[in-house]
């Protein structure tokens, strides 16, 4: 018998994140561990009226290619992949890590060329999403790894999440909506603003926002979300940022990351943990060493780092920036195969001004 709140969980995925419809092209994509789930999603987007192609993933196969593979191999873009980004109406995707640091022991300069030649559907993604024609969500399954990457027992982690997401409430929903209208009320009053400045101990950073539109994450394409963001305009982030929480990519933790920007460039990058595979990341193209997001986390139902960027960027009372790619509908140009996010706590004594006017401190909105 299924646990009821996977049930829960995925009729909201189906219904309310990616508002499946009769003749849509749903792909599910999901490690092999998250099956109770991927069953669940998939009877829920079929009483919706959709038709669900299922695919499975296996960190033990990535590790396979990254080892195995040749130049041209790595290089290779599946025309499967291709055609799913290309003309896919909704794709639910569900982690499920067996060992978050499956890919940890891989040179780095290998996952470069498997990245580099994505570059184009990243960009078609982004496109097809901000346009409306791709609607999206990833989520995760709790697994015994991640509890453990949390420091939690599984039964604890799978309180978190399902908390996290709201399934434990009688109406999910209804609490995602409530999310939706408090981040609103931020959105409209940036609406029109020019300059940020963000100010704590471990960051002096100023950035453009003319011309840029902030978006309310409440629920569409993160499972669990609580976020605004938007893509600062590249030439004018100036500063600097030491973030601080691991930045965690393709299975490897980058500790201590510091970067200093001049003009919106990375001009000094630095860690004091695997400084190598940060410096190789951020000359992965040219957009990768400018940031294609900022944002506010206002998740305040989510306090511990865990490891997982999915609920880790959502902690209230912290920002996040992104390398690389932004999304479209922000207004940003940004274009890169990467996509790194990368927190910093606010709780004690950080600021954000606008335009000269408080707008946020010590990890809450004074506006």
């Amino acid at each position: 018998m299924a646990d009821s709140r996977l049930t829960k969980l995925a009729d909201v995925l189906v219904n309310y994140s990616t508002a499946v419809r009769p003749g849509d092209w749903v792909v599910i994509g999901a490690e092999a561990m998250a099956a109770p789930l991927v069953r669940e999603v998939y009877r829920a987007v079929l009483r919706a009226g959709g038709h669900a192609t299922v695919q499975l993933y296996d960190d033990a196969l990535a590790e396979i290619l990254f080892k195995e593979a040749s130049d041209a191999q790595l290089e290779w873009i599946s025309p499967v992949e291709k055609l799913v980004i290309e003309q896919v109406d909704v794709r639910i995707s569900i982690d499920a890590e067996v060992n978050t640091r499956a890919l940890s022991g891989i040179d780095p300069a290998v996952m470069v060329k498997r990245q580099a030649p994505r570059r184009d559907l990243m960009r078609t993604f982004m496109e097809r999403s901000a346009a409306g024609k791709l609607r999206w969500v990833v989520t995760q399954y709790p697994t015994q790894a991640s509890a453990q990457e949390a420091e939690m027992s599984l039964s604890e982690y799978e309180d978190f999440v399902f908390g996290a997401t709201f399934v434990n409430a009688a109406d999910p929903v209804a609490e995602w909506r409530k999310i939706k209208e408090m981040q609103q009320h931020k959105v409209e009053w940036l609406k029109g603003k020019r300059q940020l400045t963000v100010r704590s101990a471990n960051c002096d950073l100023s950035l453009s926002i003319e011309g840029r539109t902030f978006v309310n994450c409440f629920g569409d394409n993160n499972m669990p979300d609580g976020e605004i963001f938007t893509g600062p305009v590249e030439e004018s982030v100036n500063g600097w940022v030491r973030f601080t929480f691991p930045a965690i990519y393709g299975g490897r933790s980058v500790e201590g990351v510091e970067l200093r920007f001049e003009n919106g460039k990375v001009i000094s990058a630095k860690a004091d943990k695997n400084e190598e595979f940060l410096l190789r990341q951020i000359n992965l193209d040219p957009g990768a060493c400018y940031l294609g997001e900022f944002a506010i986390g206002t998740n305040f139902g989510i306090q511990k780092f865990t490891g997982n960027i999915l609920f880790d960027e959502k902690i209230g009372g912290t920002i996040h920036m992104a390398l690389g790619a932004g999304y479209p509908e922000t207004g940003s140009k940004n274009e890169s195969a990467l996509h790194w996010d990368m927190i910093c706590d606010m709780r004690a004594g950080g600021e954000v001004f606008v335009d000269g006017d408080l707008f946020y401190k010590d990890g809450q909105f004074v506006v």
